[in-house]
């Protein structure tokens, strides 16, 4: 038995639509019922439905097998895993973002305060790329507010089409990195069921090529 943890949501329909065209048979992944795990011992497939922030630790414990999860959450997170497929699909960017008139004049803002959702990435970022020290204010939602009342001079969050910055008088000030959905496998599952584990990868990378090729 294979055990694989999704992301709830989109990316876990956009991962089983990937796995179908690979050749499995996924139907217990689809089950409409208010279950967290879904198998079919038939097929030799379980699925765990987490919350994203998640998928790394099940998969780093070995609760699952594989996961799908954001770039995003793998940064954050920083769990001991094997990243072996992007996926390509859940394109955005992890930007840094404020007032539009900041462009090109971030770096001449001393003590900056960054509000995100993301601190372990954003200190990378300034502290390990920037060579620079920042005070990063944590927040859980509407990140985009921290700048417009003063809480901090920049955010950093995931930009998809901007729009929500634009309305709101900001901008994508500096890319910190691009994301896009992953699939990670445990480090030990890898070895203890390769005839099983790295057959699936071989087919969904496959199936990723055939996909770019196609766009």
């Amino acid at each position: 038995m294979i055990t694989i943890a999704l992301s709830k949501g989109r990316l876990a329909d956009q991962a089983l639509d990937l796995l179908e065209k690979a050749g499995y048979d996924v139907s217990a992944g689809r089950e409409k019922s208010r279950k967290l795990i879904l198998e079919d011992p038939n097929t030799g497939l379980r699925f765990i439905l987490a919350k994203p922030a998640d998928v790394p630790t099940y998969v780093e414990y070995g609760a699952a097998d594989l996961g799908v999860v954001g770039k995003d959450t793998l940064l954050e997170e920083g769990r001991q895993l094997y990243e072996v497929i992007d996926l390509g699909f859940g394109k955005c960017r992890m930007c840094v973002a404020g007032p539009a008139q900041l462009k090109g004049k971030l770096d001449t803002i001393p003590n900056k305060r960054v509000g995100t959702k993301y601190p372990n990435i954003t200190r990378a970022y300034f502290e390990g790329v920037k060579k620079e020290s920042v005070e990063i204010i944590k927040l859980n939602g509407s990140v985009e507010l921290a700048p417009l009342i003063g809480l901090s001079e920049v955010i950093v969050d995931i930009v998809e089409s901007g729009r929500t910055l634009y309305e709101n008088g900001l901008d994508v000030l500096e890319t910190v990195a691009d994301i896009s959905a992953r699939v990670v496998v445990n480090r030990v599952s890898m070895t203890m069921k390769a005839d099983e584990i790295k057959p699936m990868i071989a087919k969904l990378k496959e199936q990723v090529e055939i996909m770019n090729k196609a766009d």
